[in-house]
């Protein structure tokens, strides 16, 4: 077997375990929304992902192991979003409503993640995340709310007052649920960023 036939074999290996650990990923989104934490056992999840109960403990060591990665990969995800086209040199106020936008469109996307993460950072598995390491996948924000607080243009408030008054609106607002007439365009998500900056603004 040549060189390149040992690395397309691997490539291929990769590809499939790759696909695995996201049809449990979603599995694992998916029947939580549905059914909650205690009756999404591990056997279930499996069969939603479409692959055995054996092969899910390849990747994950149990069922909590595998709530907290499901979780750790949401905010991951969320904060590549939120830092899409990040530019620390721009005006403040332009960086904010930037990542509005991103968080926005994601979250009308993926409304089923949001319902998730809301979800485990209310249950007991919340514990189990250390809070200070998902704090930096969103630190170049936290840096410009700090930035803003230093230059006198954002409020001399917590980071937790200021991170609740600009991006958990979005939240409510993409949940069609909560907000029934809420037409999402451009020009009522514009309104809205206007109003949670006039919120945190010095």
């Amino acid at each position: 077997m040549t060189l390149n036939e040992c690395s397309l074999i691997l490539a291929v290996m990769r590809t499939k375990d790759d696909e695995k650990e996201e049809a449990l990923f979603e599995a694992t989104v998916k029947l939580v929304n549905a059914i909650g934490f205690a009756a999404s056992s591990v056997s279930k999840i499996a069969k939603e992902a479409n692959v055995s109960a054996a092969t899910l403990y390849i990747y994950h060591k149990n069922k909590e192991d595998l709530l907290v990665s499901t979780y750790l990969t949401i905010k991951q995800n969320i904060s590549k979003v939120l830092l899409e086209d990040f530019n620390p040199e721009r005006p403040i106020r332009d960086i904010l409503k930037k990542a509005w936008f991103n968080m926005f469109r994601f979250t009308t996307e993926h409304s089923d993640y949001f319902h998730f993460a809301e979800q485990f950072a209310n249950s007991p598995y919340a514990d189990l995340v250390n809070q200070a390491e998902v704090e930096k996948y969103f630190d170049p924000l936290i840096q410009v709310l700090r930035k803003g607080i230093g230059q006198k243009i954002i409020k001399d408030v917590s980071l937790d007052i200021l991170r609740a008054f600009m991006f958990y609106p979005i939240v409510a607002l993409a949940n069609s649920r909560l907000c029934i007439n809420f037409e999402i365009n451009n020009d009522n998500i514009e309104t809205a960023f206007r109003l949670a900056w006039d919120a945190i603004k010095s």
